[in-house]
């Protein structure tokens, strides 16, 4: 250790230099300096008093220079290193800067037995060696906020990228399996040596297109805010509005008007709406809705499909029974002791905020979301601008996305033996 550097001798002499911003930066400057300085001055610490000893192995000396280091006090290599003066390292009576503020105040005067700093607060009433220091209210800030919940649609639909604003997909418009199938193709049956007759036999084509719309999100801070924030406001806003564009764009997949936004499955063309019961209450769910829904999905959806309902949805599902004479018997829920089942008639349930609500179409929904396709045209892009509101001192963040969505069924079909249509989107008709 350089001459210059005196060790200090005691709890006051080390609470003293703390107080030294110049001292400080001298030790600071140099990461080996201030490890050689804490080495020291426990040792001289031990030697004076005999209790003290073997109560901190050298690996212990290493561990508390590496949390001062790192809590704020860590310097660059040397061609990093900043200057002397920049080194500001600030201890007062209104609190602490940094953790290693905290932490110097705690471990000199619980190991030292010497009196409380002001600024600690201990566990207890008494004193801090009887349980601890608390660790300062600036230290221990995070954002509280509740979670969103996931998407119920991008991740089983189909995504496709786009390199352009528009694009343009290929599908077949299968419509009625009564004669045909895929919009033209039939079967004939002929003897041996007969002859194939009959109309043209070719599929019916058409095309899907997705045009990107734009998804944005615009918010203005105060410059103060961000400097002065115990958390990390950059980072928390730009996943408050990632998770924020994911939450809208979800809600546009399940419900959009197709007006300068993706086209839900509540507007598709292929949906199919089953109506309620004759004599059915208002906002109800009955058993015979669910197994008519069930009914309606296209077979070839059967092993894809999901249901997505709203949270009010669940004490109709809850209390459904099937009638057996003058009696009935539940048929979802038996006794709840095991939980509400996480699956309906064998498929999964998902319960969204964006359903509609109880007693409207869309309350409950059974979809294929594989027959929904998603085009990206731009990821999310944020960028901020200290220049929009200079004036005032504040910055504005932006948050575009660029997608677009719509079912690429465009009808349901008629079964070939039957009357009623089948579709990969089936909701409940609303009950009022």
């Amino acid at each position: 250790m350089s001459n210059r550097l005196p060790i200090p001798e005691t709890a006051e002499d080390m609470e003293t230099l703390l107080h030294d911003n110049n001292r400080v930066g001298e030790y600071l400057a140099d990461p080996a300096e201030w490890k050689a300085l804490m080495s020291a001055y426990t040792e001289k610490s031990q030697n004076r008093d005999p209790d003290l000893n073997g109560e901190l192995s050298d690996q212990q000396k290493k561990n508390i220079s590496s949390f001062m280091e790192e809590q704020g006090y860590r310097q660059a290599t040397q061609s990093d290193r900043l200057p002397q003066t920049e080194i500001k390292p600030k201890v007062d009576n209104d609190g602490f800067e940094k953790m290693a503020d905290f932490f110097t105040a705690a471990w000199s005067q619980t190991l030292m037995a010497k009196g409380i700093d002001p600024r600690l607060k201990a566990l207890n009433e008494s004193s801090g060696d009887q349980g601890g220091f608390l660790v300062p209210e600036q230290f221990r800030a995070e954002l509280l906020r509740l979670a969103l919940e996931a998407s119920v649609v991008r991740g089983r639909a189909t995504v496709i990228p786009m390199g352009g604003q528009t694009i343009r997909m290929p599908t077949v418009r299968d419509t009625s399996h009564a004669s045909t199938v895929y919009g033209g193709i039939s079967g004939q049956w002929v003897a041996e040596a007969g002859s194939v007759s009959g109309t043209t036999n070719e599929p019916t084509f058409s095309q899907v297109a997705l045009t990107a719309k734009k998804l944005t999100g615009y918010t203005r801070v105060s410059n103060e805010l961000m400097a002065d924030s115990a958390i990390a406001l950059e980072a928390a806003l730009r996943t408050m509005f990632s998770e924020g564009i994911a939450y809208f764009e979800d809600d546009a997949f399940i419900a959009g008007s197709g007006a300068g936004q993706p086209v839900g499955v509540l507007n598709a063309a292929a949906l199919v709406s089953v109506a309620k019961e004759t004599g059915q209450a208002a906002t109800t769910v009955v058993w015979e809705n669910i197994i008519k829904m069930f009914s309606r999905m296209h077979p070839a959806s059967l092993g894809r499909a999901v249901w997505y309902a709203n949270p009010d949805v669940l004490p109709q599902l809850a209390t459904m029974s099937l009638t057996v004479g003058t009696g009935g018997a539940p048929v979802w829920l038996a006794n709840g002791v095991n939980g509400a089942p996480a699956t309906l008639l064998g498929r999964p349930i998902i319960y969204t905020e964006k359903a509609e609500t109880l007693g409207t179409a869309g309350d409950i929904v059974f979809a294929d979301f594989s027959k929904y396709l998603i085009g990206d045209r731009q990821s999310l892009e944020i960028t901020s601008s200290i220049h929009d509101r200079f004036t005032n001192d504040q910055t504005t963040w932006r948050f575009i996305h660029r997608v677009d969505g719509r079912p690429w069924v465009d009808s349901a079909v008629t079964p070939r033996n039957g009357s009623n249509t089948l579709s990969p989107f089936v909701a409940l008709a609303t009950r009022s």
